[in-house]
């Protein structure tokens, strides 16, 4: 019995060396420099470990060769009134980005309703102290932006927290002044904007 039971332990023994001789090698990393303090992603090829991080998407832009100085004034006057409400853009998406994320916490109606009027008082105020301000080419600047931003037109946006009668209404105040709260952005039609947003500093 001694005997057989040194042979099946002889057997395991092997079967466990062979085991042992089939696992994959474990994989090699490269040599870390001096400065190398940064952590970073790797991928496993073929054994070998291969660091690699993601990079920010970059632009390049070619300096603009101008027809006139005609056209050059133009665009500049294009350029300051896109740096004038890029900020009101930005606050409404930030804005209308927090309402959503406060509604989809708050299962009941009437405090919904809450968040809704507090972020039109806000958006009131904001009109009533700095954007009331702005020239008609610069609203309409400004309703193209807010559908670039948050992806859906200034109409759809009081339609859906102030509803379809005050949507109609703002709608035909607009027009009266030179607006159109249905302007949608496209950046190949309005790609003179896109450039001044992309250059500007905005994103970084």
């Amino acid at each position: 019995m001694k005997f057989k039971g040194l042979i099946i332990l002889f057997i395991v023994m092997i079967f466990s060396v062979k085991l042992k001789a089939q696992d994959p090698a474990a994989p090699v990393f490269p040599k870390p420099g001096k400065a190398d303090t940064i952590r970073v992603a790797s991928t496993n090829d073929n054994g070998v470990m291969i660091p690699w991080m993601q990079l920010q998407e970059v632009s390049i832009y070619a300096a603009r060769i101008w027809k006139s100085p005609a056209e050059q004034a133009a665009f500049n006057r294009l350029r300051y009134n896109v740096l004038k409400v890029m900020p009101y853009a930005l606050f409404a998406k930030r804005r209308y980005e927090q309402l959503e994320q406060d509604i989809a916490r708050t299962p009941e109606k009437k405090e919904q309703k809450q968040l809704v009027k507090q972020c039109d008082k806000e958006i009131k105020d904001m009109f009533n102290r700095e954007i009331k301000e702005l020239t008609i080419t610069q609203g309409q600047i400004l309703t193209k932006l807010i559908d670039r931003e948050v992806g859906r037109t200034t109409y759809d946006i009081v339609k859906q927290t102030k509803g379809g009668f005050a949507a109609f209404s703002y709608q035909i105040v607009a027009r009266v002044v030179g607006h159109n709260l249905k302007s949608t952005y496209d950046p190949r039609e309005d790609r003179d904007i896109e450039s001044i947003i992309r250059t500007s500093g905005f994103y970084q």
